[in-house]
């Protein structure tokens, strides 16, 4: 195909992350948009970074066996990948340094690019990595739809094979079952937070600052090469949102909202500094400090009825996803009851927790009711 020029669209998803996956990718002209070929895999357990690693691999091939010497350019809606083979970022997974090496080795003589693209734009790799996926859910293979077309359709009442059992990040003792896993994420950085602002549920709702949006960043690629999370799930607030959907878009995930999450209402405290606050309030806040039921001026919340939203927050998120590991993006009080309960400490222990920005806890939670504390204020991640 002399003259060629090749746009590969390619795509990886994972019911679980990790989980049943396959990976999708079609070869365009670069002139007309006619689709060239396609390909499609269900490739069995993976997570959603190996699947579209394996989808980039098969539309380089098929680009090659087309024409080995054509310039090809890569579009695909996954951030990581396409950073990490233009080079500007490290690939740090050691499950993903040999799937690298083999695109790199595929390209050939001919010149590649990198260039990220919405998922509204991936629609045809989206839909062949589906449809892998979809096969592998009948216990078959993919293949092309002039292949499907002449093959008898499969009965309907066949039963389907059996989900692999999730597997989960941070182990527990196997001998207690499979675990719920909730990874606590607090939200990064705002502008209120260097100037050591409250910022509750019923103030100025602040978004991320710039530091707060890389904080985020560091956090989705660090989460994305853990690939271990199934589900998330924020507070309704944007600070959260924002942090929330930078690691969802990074994990292929949607972001479920869980009102319960929400910060506790400072009532006349927002936006003020501990030192205003005492200046202004002092028998309140040392009120507050002082027992789990006082609360802030102004407020309808004490920290016993956050405990109580943050519990019923909890059991429906455990409810929702048994045995699977979810990222729950919260607040800083929120997060320190979660904690608190987990471990059966008394109210007051909020009070003697240090949770950073864009840190990092994890608890488990096991089908008798006993929780375990695996992480607590992990920020290694932003170093």
């Amino acid at each position: 195909m002399a003259g060629a020029r090749f746009i590969v669209q390619a795509d990886g998803g994972s019911r679980g992350n990790p989980g049943p996956a396959g990976y999708g990718a079609v070869v365009l002209d670069a002139r007309t948009g006619e689709i060239l070929a396609e390909a499609a895999e269900y490739i069995g357990r993976a997570t959603n970074n190996v699947a579209e690693y394996k989808g980039l691999i098969a539309g380089l091939k098929a680009a090659r066996e087309l024409d080995p010497d054509a310039p090809v350019l890569v579009e695909m809606d996954s951030k990581l990948v396409v950073e990490q083979m233009s080079g500007r970022w490290k690939i740090k997974h050691p499950d993903m340094q040999p799937l690298a090496a083999e695109a790199r080795g595929i390209a050939g003589r001919g010149k590649v690019e990198y260039q990220w693209i919405p998922r509204e734009k991936n629609k045809e790799a989206d839909r062949l990595a589906n449809e892998a996926m979809d096969a592998g859910r009948q216990g078959r293979q993919w293949e092309p739809r002039a292949a499907r077309a002449a093959a008898p359709a499969p009965a309907m009442d066949e039963p389907l094979p059996a989900a692999p059992a999730p597997r989960v990040g941070w182990a527990g003792p196997a001998d207690l079952g499979t675990p719920t896993t909730l990874v606590l994420l607090r939200h990064g950085e705002t502008p209120l937070t260097p100037l050591r602002q409250f910022s509750g549920s019923t103030g100025s709702d602040p978004g991320l600052s710039e530091k707060g949006v890389w904080q985020a960043e560091r956090t989705a690629e660090a989460l994305a090469a853990r690939g271990t999370v199934q589900a998330v799930v924020s507070s309704p607030m944007l600070r959260t949102r924002q942090t929330a959907e930078a690691v969802a878009r990074r994990l292929g995930l949607d972001v479920r909202i869980e009102e319960g999450l929400r910060e506790l209402d400072f009532g006349a405290w927002e936006g003020l500094t501990f030192a205003e606050v005492m200046e202004r309030h002092p028998e309140d806040l040392t009120a507050f400090f002082g027992s789990a039921k006082a609360k802030p001026t102004g407020s309808a919340e004490s920290l016993t009825t956050l405990a109580h939203r943050a519990g019923q927050a909890r059991d429906r998120i455990l409810a929702r996803y048994p045995g699977r590991t979810v990222l729950v993006v919260s607040h800083v009080s929120p997060i320190k009851t979660l904690v608190r309960l987990a471990l059966g400490a008394p109210p007051d222990a909020v009070h003697r927790m240090e949770l950073s920005v864009a840190s990092l806890c994890a608890v488990q939670y096991y089908s008798d009711g006993n929780a375990s504390l695996r992480l607590l204020n992990d920020t290694s991640h932003l170093r």
